[in-house]
């Protein structure tokens, strides 16, 4: 199994099969609009723009269960990140990454990374960078700076 094998909702609430991103470098990123890390998406469109071209890609998954820092609609949070921080990578439809109601592929990347005691999401920006046949390279957690994740 990879995160190829997963189906997501786009901003707009449509099918996304992540089969869309083969041979193509992923960061999935689960982010909020109102969190001290939420100027983490300046670096991050930095980053997707120095490699796109290169098949490097961002997913945004927004998340609301950290203290209610997305408590924006769907729409909302999407033009704030294209106007406050000019983002232009994929951004999904708010989604749990915890508790009974977790999104399944973030089911699938807490299980399958390289967390050892608690794997569960601690937090906003915890990024999962997956090579290009799907898999999990490396779990990074909401303090990690970008250039660390150069470094792979």
């Amino acid at each position: 199994m990879s995160i190829y094998d997963f189906n997501v909702k786009d901003i707009n609430g449509n099918d996304v099969s992540l089969a869309k991103y083969k041979n193509k470098v992923v960061l999935i990123v689960n982010t909020a609009t109102k969190c001290g890390f939420t100027k983490q998406y300046k670096d991050l469109e930095n980053i997707y723009e120095m490699y796109n071209s290169r098949g490097f890609e961002i997913l945004d998954f927004p998340c609301n269960q950290f203290l209610n820092q997305a408590p924006q609609s769907d729409e909302k949070i999407d033009n704030f990140c294209k106007l406050k921080y000019n983002t232009t990578f994929d951004r999904f439809k708010k989604i749990d990454v915890k508790g009974k109601n977790i999104e399944p592929l973030y089911l699938y990347l807490i299980n399958n990374s390289n967390y050892f005691l608690n794997k569960n999401i601690k937090w906003n920006f915890t990024k999962f960078l997956i090579n290009r046949e799907g898999y999990i390279i490396h779990r990074f957690s909401s303090i990690d700076s970008i250039n660390k994740i150069k470094k792979y």
